[in-house]
């Protein structure tokens, strides 16, 4: 029976910890095993991207595999073809498809309608695979992910959302500051709401102190341009400078999904700095990806 990854609650606790100790597993390995073989996969792409494109696309030719990238414009549905009948002509053609798109609602459908596994390389509600490759990195600096507390500072946005889902799954403790009016919403905030491992706070330096791991993402997202002087002045207080880190930790750890507004959501003396990841974090989308692939298409 086919499964989809949308988010992350489409995961068991032991099934995430499985996945990352496989791509830790992978990325020592660095074998040419092809259980793939044979095997294609679709992206379809609405939003630009450089990791999440390239890390998906190497996992599945190291696999074995192949790829099909296709930008949504030149698919049928840039002629308004209803996704459910994209979704189960592709699933003829290919084994599995990645999506990477505004609309959340859209990868469910297609999701919906799909015999073959679908994945969510990015909506505007959700990022999962991003944060399982964080988990990842974390399991490979601490040692462990239950137990520690992550501070995330910045935007309640796909990616903090994906975070929450985590710490629902996972036994760590997440602090989230955002600004009045851009924290989670919906039914996400509501999920956090009932859990007493995920703090919502508008105050960065409770948020980040004694942290063991401090994340931060930019805080105009793509298709949020017409916000961004509004967005930059109400985001002021929560830079991720020297500063605020100095809050956290001596062993902390700083996570960026990238890419990054040096000088905006992080200094540059931090993201250089020597408790930053965010390289190692980038390269571990490739071995996260690959585990999934291996998992969800084999």
């Amino acid at each position: 029976m086919k499964r989809d990854l949308v988010t992350i609650l489409d995961l068991g606790r032991d099934e995430i910890l499985g996945l990352i100790e496989r791509a830790i597993s992978l990325k020592n390995e660095q074998s040419r095993h092809a259980p793939l073989a044979f095997k294609t996969l679709a992206l379809i792409f609405e939003k630009p991207s450089t990791r999440t494109r390239v890390s998906f696309e190497v996992a599945m030719y190291q696999l074995g595999g192949n790829v099909i990238f296709l930008t949504k414009d030149v698919t049928q549905m840039s002629r308004k073809e209803p996704t459910r009948d994209t979704a189960r002509v592709l699933s003829r053609y290919v084994d599995g498809i990645v999506m990477r798109t505004y609309s959340h609602s859209l990868i469910e459908e297609m999701a919906r309608f799909s015999s073959v596994p679908v994945i969510n390389g990015l909506s505007e509600k959700y990022h999962p695979c991003q944060v399982l490759s964080d988990l990842m990195t974390i399991k490979e600096y601490k040692g462990e992910i239950e137990g520690l507390k992550v501070a995330w500072i910045g935007d309640g946005n796909n990616v903090a959302n994906s975070w929450i889902n985590a710490a629902i799954r996972l036994d760590f403790t997440l602090h989230l500051a955002c600004p009045n009016g851009y924290g989670p919403k919906g039914d996400v905030l509501e999920r956090a709401k009932e859990r007493r491992n995920i703090i919502l706070t508008n105050d960065p330096i409770s948020a980040i102190r004694d942290a063991h791991v401090v994340n931060t993402d930019v805080w105009v997202s793509m298709g949020q341009e017409k916000e961004a002087s509004k967005k930059r002045q109400a985001f002021s207080s929560y830079q991720l400078n020297e500063e605020l880190l100095s809050y956290a930790r001596d062993d902390v750890i700083v996570m960026h999904c990238l890419p990054a507004h040096r000088g905006e959501e992080i200094t540059d003396g931090v993201i250089e700095g020597p408790h930053s990841v965010v390289f190692e974090q980038a390269e571990n989308k490739l071995h996260l990806h690959k585990a999934v692939l291996e998992a969800f298409l084999k």
